[in-house]
């Protein structure tokens, strides 16, 4: 088990696959790129089933998330997903993306294991994605999300940030979308994970600012407590359901309270939070033969020493020094 001194139980596992990505996403890094990790400093594939194995089997994991970076760039994305799925007890596993080769691996994907994605998608209008991202591919993001669907990767859920003079108008419109097609929206307060530290909260569009623009058009019942558990996201019927709109506010109304992730980025490193400053090395122990023991007890350790909060909802939070792209969302 992965407890805290506060008394919160890790079950789910987010695993950042790569720190590389295929877009430039003008809230997430520079348009040149960052400085990528050296190949050797990645860890391989078997390296990253060993550890989903320790976490599943020893420390009570039963979900797993593969992000990035963009982790469809990951060559061996597939076979991992399917040694991960044939784990006992199988975890249920999740995939976070920007949808960009989506169409060509989804139904692998599905084979081989995966329960569901996430895609990153926070425009209609192909001009305002390229703006946004540095890159024309409105039509492949599209594209992605429809053979998800089809490959039965369901509930597809749809991630989108709201920009000031951007696309900022745009949420009711997502949202006629998404329930038109199937998709689960989940808006997302912008939170300082650009590199370039160009984030501003006084900027931010809010929680709150999103459901007055949705409340123009729908009708939107709050989901019970109950219904929410330890999710990110705040959930809405619309229009009397069945389709619900969520919105994740990581820094208006934080759910530190009730985390129960535990992260693993790229290099191999144990993180206790998204914006936590200290990281646990758990590559070192795999490369010195350490034994499977040895190594949840390490991480053991480290998630005991979680903090209370992110300290995102502190309006002097500085933002962290790490790229975000290693250490996945």
């Amino acid at each position: 088990m992965l407890i805290d001194t506060y008394d919160r139980v890790a079950t789910d596992l987010r695993v950042s696959l790569t720190d590389r990505c295929n877009l430039r996403c003008t809230y997430c890094m520079p348009e040149e790129g960052l400085q990528w990790l050296a190949k050797p400093d990645l860890l391989s594939d078997d390296e990253i089933v060993r550890l989903v194995r320790i976490a599943v089997t020893q420390l009570g994991i039963n979900e797993v998330r593969f992000t990035g970076g963009e982790p469809l760039l990951r060559p061996g994305l597939v076979s991992i997903v399917e040694q991960c799925a044939a784990l006992t007890p199988r975890p249920k596993m999740s995939l976070t993306t920007n949808g960009i080769g989506l169409k060509r691996t989804a139904a692998a994907l599905k084979a081989a294991g995966l329960d569901r994605v996430n895609v990153s998608l926070d425009t209609l209008r192909p001009d305002v994605f390229k703006t946004l991202t540095r890159r024309d591919r409105h039509h492949d993001v599209l594209a992605g999300l429809e053979a998800a669907r089809d490959a039965g990767l369901t509930p597809v859920k749809v991630n989108t940030v709201l920009m000031p003079g951007l696309n900022d108008d745009e949420a009711p419109d997502l949202l006629a979308w998404a329930v038109e097609r199937g998709y689960e929206l989940r808006f997302i307060e912008q939170m300082p994970l650009d590199a370039q530290h160009g984030w501003k909260r006084d900027g931010m569009i809010t929680a709150g600012d999103i459901l007055t623009s949705l409340r123009t058009r729908f009708t939107l019942t709050a989901e019970g407590d109950g219904e929410r558990g330890s999710a990110p996201a705040e959930r809405w019927l619309v229009d009397g359901g069945p389709h619900r709109v969520g919105v994740i506010a990581s820094v208006t109304r934080p759910f530190c309270r009730a985390c129960d992730r535990t992260r693993l980025t790229a290099d191999g490193q144990v993180r206790t939070c998204l914006f936590a400053r200290e990281e646990t090395d758990l590559r070192g122990a795999l490369r010195s033969e350490a034994p499977d023991k040895e190594i949840a007890r390490i991480w053991r350790l480290a998630m005991w020493g979680k903090k209370a909060g992110s300290g995102l909802d502190d309006p002097s939070f500085l933002q962290p020094d790490r790229p975000m792209s290693a250490i996945g969302g």
